[in-house]
């Protein structure tokens, strides 16, 4: 385990898919991410690659070969080897291998960078196609967050505040298999921008937001009061958790540079919805921050 501090906030990584394990608020000692009870979720803060959400039945077709792949990749239950580490920062790779090529044809390096900027962790990521074929790809995150005050009994857990404000966000949600349907639009319920957390929030799976409506979202506690911030690019965002007999003690909000299959998709991998391409020796940078309210 790799450990960061500031005067702000602490953290620690593990080189086990170079997951986000802890961040402490140091002015009150709070956790404040899950600390990955299997009775709900054994992740934390997975890295999605080189895929995010499903393919249909678990099978993908690149460069007309078929492939099986699991939800989400691999990179989360790979080992990444620490490259370097300062006072404020940490930087992980994986490269490709044996093992990937079996699930996964392209010659990648996938780094995963953590930095420390007062009250807000900057989390990294850097592909890279080190083979002589066009790559194709999608990553994201997934970070979970303990619920300030959690109440399995409430009838609002908390809430979501989204930016920019829209009076119509579109909403995509799971349908078959981990896939989304044909019919994915729907109006989000609103109230200022502000999602309620409820027992049926989650009754469809993940709450997925695409074509960039969103650039950053609040996640507050009961009473309104905002307490964790992440902002971002990525095209797609989505909104978790899971479904315990009610509440589980935390949610997920995940920027995503991909998503799911739709219901029977069995086309090429690289005509998959939110597909990124790199050219030989091309990479492909970003980042989203984590912050501290």
């Amino acid at each position: 385990m790799e450990h960061l501090e500031n005067d702000f906030i602490k953290i620690s990584v593990k080189p086990y898919g170079a997951e986000l394990t802890s961040i402490i608020n140091k002015a009150n000692g709070e956790e404040m991410l899950w600390q990955g009870d299997p009775v709900y979720w054994k992740r934390q803060s997975p890295i999605l690659f080189p895929i995010v959400g499903s393919v249909w039945n678990n099978t993908y077709r690149y460069n007309g070969v078929e492939y099986s792949m699991t939800q989400h990749g691999f990179a989360r239950d790979m080992n990444f080897t620490l490259i370097n580490k300062s006072d404020t920062s940490i930087l992980f790779e994986l490269q490709a291998n044996e093992e990937t090529k079996k699930l996964y044809p392209a010659d990648f390096s996938l780094k995963i960078g953590y930095e420390l900027i007062d009250n807000s962790i900057k989390v990294i990521w850097n592909v890279t196609n080190n083979g002589s074929d066009e790559m194709f790809f999608q990553i994201g995150a997934h970070p979970a967050f303990n619920y300030k005050g959690y109440n399995p009994e409430a009838n609002i857990q908390g809430y979501f505040s989204l930016l920019p404000i829209d009076t119509n966000y579109r909403l995509s949600t799971i349908t078959q298999k981990g896939c989304i349907g044909n019919e994915i639009s729907k109006i989000v319920y609103r109230e200022h921008c502000i999602i309620p957390i409820t027992k049926d929030t989650f009754n469809n799976d993940a709450l997925i937001l695409e074509d960039s409506q969103v650039i950053s979202v609040e996640l507050l506690d009961s009473n309104r009061k905002p307490y964790i911030k992440l902002s971002f690019d990525a095209p797609v965002v989505g909104l978790w958790s899971p479904i315990k007999q009610g509440y589980a003690p935390f949610v997920c909000i995940e920027p995503w540079y991909g998503r799911c299959d739709k219901v029977g998709y069995e086309g090429e991998f690289s005509k998959r919805d939110w597909v990124f391409n790199l050219g030989k020796k091309d990479s492909f940078k970003t980042y989203y921050t984590i912050e501290i309210l």
